[in-house]
């Protein structure tokens, strides 16, 4: 039941969805698909992946461990990448915001929708870190395949 609840939230997202903390597009391709996108956008923009969590096999690995037996997510990921111009432009506007550093993109699938990825970023606070999301904007569309 709670899968079906899972995949039936992930199909209401919107292009872009925007919670009250972040930003979200729903792809009708598979997660490879996505996260070539994502690889894609982000070298696109002369930036390095720093680091990829893999949240969902983490979460699936030690589901048992924990003693759940809800799958969440078919696939999910963290892509971790920073800025070094940009990082240092917001960061002499404002030193606290290295606690936004590095940036992260999400991409993950659901059980039982394994061919509509969800995209998807935390939104920034007003100010200079604007310009930080609208960067994670430009990746997070074009790995959704929407620009």
């Amino acid at each position: 039941m709670k899968h079906l609840l899972l995949a039936a939230l992930a199909a209401l997202v919107v292009q872009p969805a925007m919670a009250q903390d972040m930003v979200t597009y729903q792809t009708e391709q598979g997660f490879d698909d996505v996260v070539f996108g994502l690889e894609s956008a982000i070298l696109d923009q002369g930036l390095v992946i720093d680091h990829v969590s893999h949240v969902g096999d983490m979460l699936e690995r030690t589901r048992a461990d924990v003693g759940s037996d809800v799958v969440l997510f078919e696939k999910a990921d963290v892509y971790s990448f920073c800025s070094a111009t940009l990082s240092r432009k917001v960061m002499e506007a404002d030193p606290m915001n290295i606690r936004f550093c590095p940036y992260d993109i999400f991409v993950a699938t659901f059980p039982g929708a394994p061919d509509a990825a969800l995209v998807g970023y935390r939104t920034m606070p007003e100010g200079a870190m604007k310009e930080v999301e609208a960067l994670l904007d430009t990746i997070a569309r074009s790995a959704a395949g929407l620009d």
